[in-house]
């Protein structure tokens, strides 16, 4: 699988153009963190031989706590990965027994005790909405989090996925369905007590200091071009979408023949007024009516200002100039939101 990693990664090499610098390589979309370190560095070297490389990228590896052994942890600070994102969830036993996680929360602590010694850059995932937590347990997550230093934080509100344990346990009643409304209530809870502790709130699940918001991410928010390596990875060059086959042994098979493991798609204007329209809005940068304008066209922009009026006037949007954000109510709301102001003919 490495090894046809890298004939992908040799095979794309001109996706960006020559011009192009990368500035962030991002090790996710499942857990990395079962690779060896010399596939991780022999990964890097195969980017380093193809593209362009920033001097210092941004270089994130995806963990689990119970993956970041002692050991594990001090070797991988000896490699150029600089930034670490570990799926904590809840430092509470029973919220871990709940989704099924892998690792228990003496492990989380542990490891973030000792991953913060080792790594500046550092992001943890909480989940809230959880059947069970109440304000008080959620609050105390939060700020054990903050006791730890981490300098960024994701959190999303659970959501019961097809086919999983907790899927089984809800639709026996074992457990409750997450209720919205406190879901929503721990989403607010979130904002103050971060936001008190000085973090900015740059994306709907996504919080950081300043100087530490994801360059990974904030590049597919801000539109820019990215290239995704393996099964199932998805790239975007501006223009044209790509996703790869998801079938392990099917990815292979393709590469073995140097044939890329890929189906393009080439998007509209609308698709991508569509999303720009949905990621603006989950983020601080807005929704900028000029960009809107000069990008797609007066029409869109026009419909864009109809669509909006009645959330403006409920409070749920507002305008700052030239750009369109959420509010505070309304940030919960923003992808229902954004669906309203979607483009389906034109």
């Amino acid at each position: 699988m490495v090894a046809m990693m890298a004939r992908e990664i040799e095979l794309r090499k001109d996706w960006f153009g020559s011009s192009t610098v990368i500035e962030t390589i991002y090790f996710g979309g499942g857990t990395p963190s079962v690779l060896a370190l010399s596939d991780i560095l022999f990964l890097i070297e195969e980017i380093h031989n193809h593209f362009t490389v920033a001097d210092r990228p941004e270089i994130t590896l995806e963990a689990n706590p119970d993956d970041l052994t002692p050991d594990y942890l001090h070797a991988l600070a000896q490699t150029p990965v600089n930034r670490l994102s570990i799926g904590v969830q809840s430092f509470f036993e029973d919220d871990l027994r709940l989704m099924n996680r892998a690792h228990n929360a003496q492990e989380a602590l542990t490891c973030l005790q000792l991953a913060t010694t080792l790594f500046d850059n550092i992001s943890l995932d909480l989940i809230y909405g959880i059947p069970g937590l109440t304000n008080e347990k959620w609050i105390a997550n939060i700020q054990t989090a903050l006791q730890l230093g981490v300098p960024h934080i994701s959190s999303y509100a659970l959501t019961v996925e097809p086919k999983t344990a907790l899927h089984s346990f809800v639709q026996k009643g074992i457990i409750p369905n997450p209720d919205e409304g406190q879901a929503q209530e721990q989403f607010l809870l979130l904002i103050d007590q971060l936001e008190a502790a000085g973090f900015v709130h740059y994306e709907l699940s996504n919080f950081g200091k300043e100087g530490y918001f994801s360059k990974n991410n904030s590049a597919y928010w801000l539109g820019k071009p990215y290239l995704g390596i393996g099964p199932a990875a998805h790239s975007f060059n501006g223009v044209q979408r790509g996703w790869n086959i998801s079938n392990n042994t099917k990815y292979i098979q393709a590469l073995e023949a140097y044939v890329l493991p890929i189906e393009m798609e080439t998007l509209s204007l609308t698709d991508r007024y569509n999303e720009y329209v949905m990621t603006g809005l989950r983020t601080i940068w807005g929704v900028d009516l000029h960009r809107l304008e000069t990008e797609f066209g007066p029409r869109f922009k026009t419909y864009f200002l109809q669509q909006a009026e009645t959330h403006l006037e409920d409070h749920l949007l507002y305008l700052d100039g030239d750009i369109v954000r959420t509010t505070r109510k309304g940030k919960f709301l923003s992808d229902g939101i954004a669906s309203d102001l979607f483009l389906l003919n034109l």
